[in-house]
């Protein structure tokens, strides 16, 4: 919820590769908002700090003995033990065992304990772990600190807990980790949050940039594909242009699934092809040169996609074994190398009816990062177009996907103009052989900088100002609510659905139900029913369904939970009424409030995944 008493709007992208942070000072009273940057301070070298508008996400375990003393004090801590930001990405590319990198894309790996010190990844023993969780943390309270030091004046009312906050999640984010970031930011002392989609910030992002002329840049029955490539996760969403009593209306109406794939994956597939050059000349690389290489690759990778003229680097690595001579090892990337391994490996030219190669698993596997079994980035894109096409009607449901007429790029790695021409080169010949015109790009963004901006400027829109994208239900949705009725042998008592989430109710909506109040069984093992209905679009928030065709309802995963009972006997049915709240990251909030009002319960259901927690 918004707090009226604060004075900035604050957006955060806790991005995989860097973090940035945006600002409107709601003192400045305007229709079009201006948003600042924060330069963050972080250290750069030893015993230098500076301050920069992007923050890289690496942070490094330092050894006791391997920095001067006092050489890696911020502003507001002299006595350090870990680098976060520039100088912890320069020093980790050095000595890669002691790195802690893409953090974020540990948040959603469902194979390890995201509380559990496991970072850095097969570091050795001698080396402090921290948690996926601790880590997102420690990003979050650098910035807090940042922020104070340099935005609060000595005040704590301008403090960044004070704050309205807006931190960005890949829209694909299941429930756990969306939870996990907010448990992230609370113990970075950010209690009072809102997460916002990253696609929906980078296209909030570009309305800002635009002011007035985006309303001439797209117009009603524009199809709008988001396409967002990070470091760590490949994300898609559609939003429409639609009309409502002569006004554009922006509707989100499609988010494509979980993708493992990205930066992250590239500089290791160039890191295992330059690895063949060195076996070649009989050189063994260990773990910790493999790690070295990673990181080389990935900054010759950055610099050659984003400097034409760039045709070859050379990619360095410290030696290790008897017959490196003169303590290194070094081979060279060349253009042609990136452009056939990146573009022809991640953004292959194929048709629209492919889809992504589901490898199959071993028995066996380590427990790292989970990154898609397919890097062929244009075939989830093939897709996630399919899969939507009943989003929209007519032309694009009849030809079997969606046609997307405007394409926004958002992410580090669509900033090379390669990446972005090849993804509207493959776009554009679906388009075309299926009889639609070609998609045009939307430029202006800065794909470093377009999601902490746009989140800013999605706080500004809450206040009623700004332009705001609805995102809907695409169902409606139901809980079970069993009968009250004298027991029958051998029969179970009649349920009955009370829709909680109507078709097409609006992301960031909450709705108390009326004239409701139930049993709630607290402090022992229970089971929650919930149901969804594509059919049933007429019900509002509070209509009980007694009886109902097989074909309306369709049951979805239980969840079953013991809901705590402080000061309550368990097993107790407790009075309540209930309020749900459809989250802007499409989770489904149920609090049970106690009708004495003494306590409260929380239920989650993710209605876009169908996952309960």
């Amino acid at each position: 919820m918004m707090d009226d008493k604060s004075r900035y709007i604050v957006g955060i992208d806790l991005g995989t590769t860097n973090c940035a942070v945006s600002y409107i000072d709601t003192k400045v009273d305007t229709e079009q908002p201006k948003v600042d940057l924060l330069r963050i301070p972080q250290v750069t070298d030893t015993s230098v700090v500076e301050g920069k508008v992007i923050l890289p996400s690496f942070l490094y375990m330092a050894s006791e003995k391997e920095f001067p003393e006092k050489s890696l004090a911020l502003p507001w801590a002299e006595d350090v033990d870990s680098i976060i930001g520039e100088f912890a990405r320069k020093r980790g590319a050095e000595v890669p065992l002691r790195l802690v990198s893409s953090a974020k894309s540990w948040l959603c790996n469902p194979n390890v304990d995201k509380t559990s010190p496991v970072l850095p990844w097969n570091g050795p023993e001698e080396i402090r772990k921290i948690s996926p969780l601790e880590a997102s943390a420690q990003f979050l309270a650098h910035i807090r600190m940042a922020w104070d030091y340099a935005m609060s004046e000595g005040g704590r009312d301008l403090s960044l807990e004070r704050q309205n906050i807006f931190i960005t999640v890949p829209a694909s984010f299941d429930t756990l980790a969306r939870d996990l970031t907010v448990r992230a930011a609370a113990k970075a002392g950010l209690s009072a949050i809102t997460l916002l989609e990253e696609p929906q910030a980078a296209f909030y992002a570009w309305i800002n940039r635009k002011d007035e002329e985006w309303r001439r840049q797209v117009k009603v029955g524009d199809v709008i594909l988001v396409c967002d490539i990070g470091g760590g996760t490949t994300d898609f969403s559609i939003i429409e242009v639609e009309d409502e009593a002569g006004e554009l209306v922006l509707k989100r109406v499609a988010v494509g699934e979980h993708i493992l794939l990205g930066g992250d994956n590239m500089d290791l597939t160039l890191a295992y092809s330059m690895r063949s050059r060195f076996m070649e000349k009989n050189i063994k690389l260990d773990t910790h040169q493999m790690l070295g290489l990673v990181y080389s690759c990935r900054e010759a990778k950055e610099r050659m996609l984003n400097e034409p003229d760039c045709k070859q680097l050379p990619i360095v690595i410290l030696g290790r074994g008897r017959s490196v001579i003169g303590g290194s090892v070094q081979t060279s990337l060349k253009r042609s190398e990136v452009d056939n391994i990146i573009i022809e490996g991640f953004f292959p030219k194929c048709d629209i009816m492919e889809a992504p190669q589901e490898m199959r698993a071993s028995g066996f596997r380590e427990l790292g990062l989970q990154y898609a079994a397919d890097t062929a980035i244009t075939k989830y894109l093939a897709r996630f177009l399919r899969l939507h096409a009943n989003k929209r009607e007519g032309t694009g449901e009849e030809q079997g996907f969606i046609w997307p007429t405007k394409v926004l790029f958002n992410g580090g790695v669509t900033k090379a103009s390669a990446i972005r021409d090849r993804i509207m080169q493959v776009l554009n010949e679906w388009l075309i052989n299926a009889g639609a015109t070609p998609a045009q790009v939307l430029y202006g963004n800065d794909p470093d900088l377009a999601v902490a901006v746009g989140a800013a400027y999605y706080g500004f829109a809450k206040t009623g100002k700004g332009i705001r994208i609805r995102a809907g239900a695409g169902r409606s949705y139901y809980i079970g609510i069993e009968s009250s009725m004298p027991a029958v042998p051998g029969m179970p008592a009649p349920l009955k659905a009370l829709c909680v989430v109507p078709f097409g109710m609006e992301e960031g909506s909450d709705f108390p139900l009326p004239g409701h109040e139930f049993g709630l069984i607290v402090g022992e093992q229970a089971a929650f029913r919930f149901f969804s209905s594509i059919a049933r679009k007429e019900d509002s928030v509070g209509s009980v369904i007694e009886e109902w065709e097989e074909s309306e309802l369709e049951e979805l995963p239980s969840l079953e939970t013991a809901l705590p009972a402080e000061g309550i006997e368990p097993g107790t049915l407790v009075p309540v009424r209930l309020h749900s709240y459809l989250t802007e990251t499409g989770t489904l909030e149920l609090w049970c409030e106690a009708s004495d009002r003494t306590n409260r319960w929380k239920l989650e259901f993710n209605v876009r995944e169908g996952i309960s927690v």
